[in-house]
């Protein structure tokens, strides 16, 4: 088996926390993970969107996935983190409560997402990874973006 072809068959994603459930993005997506810090409130923007921060001096939005996914809120923890993720030209910080692990996976181990009624997050998701023992629910970062 050729390199090219062991690259496209793994997949590496950031593992993270909301609530008692596992989420992943492509690492690729991901530009670095913060420690939750002061944010400035921006008026008028809707209740997902906790305000601004002002990192290594690019202003980034931040998003309450909780808040997103109209998930139970939480007052912040010491294990709540700010995964400043990207594509193109946007760039935002998503607010999670634990940002777990990176995890090599085979392509093959994502299937398509559930159909499940009623989910408000499902349009997010991208797929389910089988992972061992754990399922972790694939979020589709475009799709995140695309309501920004």
């Amino acid at each position: 088996m050729s390199e090219m072809t062991v690259l496209t068959e793994e997949l590496k994603l950031i593992v993270f926390q909301l609530v008692d459930k596992e989420y992943a993005i492509p690492v690729n997506q991901v530009r670095s993970i913060e420690k939750l810090q002061y944010i400035t409130r921006v008026p008028k923007t809707p209740p997902y969107v906790k305000g601004v921060i002002n990192l290594r001096g690019v202003v980034t939005p931040i998003i309450d996935l909780r808040s997103k996914f109209d998930l139970t809120p939480a007052e912040p923890s010491d294990g709540t983190r700010v995964i400043i993720a990207g594509l193109q030209d946007k760039e935002v910080g998503l607010i999670v409560d634990a940002a777990n692990d990176v995890l090599d996976v085979s392509r093959d181990s994502i299937e398509p997402p559930p159909e499940v009624v009623g989910v408000v997050e499902a349009e997010y998701i991208g797929g389910v990874v089988k992972q061992d023992r754990r399922l972790l629910i694939l979020l589709q970062l475009d799709k995140i973006l695309q309501s920004l």
